[in-house]
């Protein structure tokens, strides 16, 4: 049975937290956390905390054992952005995107 838990409309760019998603998946829960409390990434913290959210979600709803439990899948999806502008020379304007992620790990029992 797989487990999920979604963070939608982070404010860091996806490029950005794949490179940390990719260094978790596959591994086991106790680990991943481990590598993600070691990363010197600021999305680290953010997956850190949808990865707690999964397994809680596993152990309170559908009483798994935290210990069996590993990242099944771990990607990131591009969400909305946000478009600002920043004032240039002789009344120009260069065009700001500030891009957000929406991050989704799924967790699953291994037997």
């Amino acid at each position: 049975m797989e487990v999920k838990a979604v963070a939608k409309t982070v404010r860091i760019a996806p490029r950005k937290v794949r490179l940390v998603v990719d260094l978790i998946r596959g591994k086991k829960v106790g680990e991943a956390l481990s590598i993600l409390r070691l990363t010197p990434k600021g999305s680290s913290m953010v997956v850190e905390k949808v990865v707690r959210s999964a397994v809680a979600n596993a152990v309170n709803n559908n009483k798994m054992d935290q210990k069996l439990l590993y990242v099944k899948k771990a990607f990131v999806d591009e969400g909305v952005t946000m478009k600002r502008y920043l004032p240039r020379a002789k009344g120009s304007a260069n065009s700001l995107l500030k891009r957000t992620s929406h991050i989704t790990i799924v967790l699953e029992e291994k037997e």
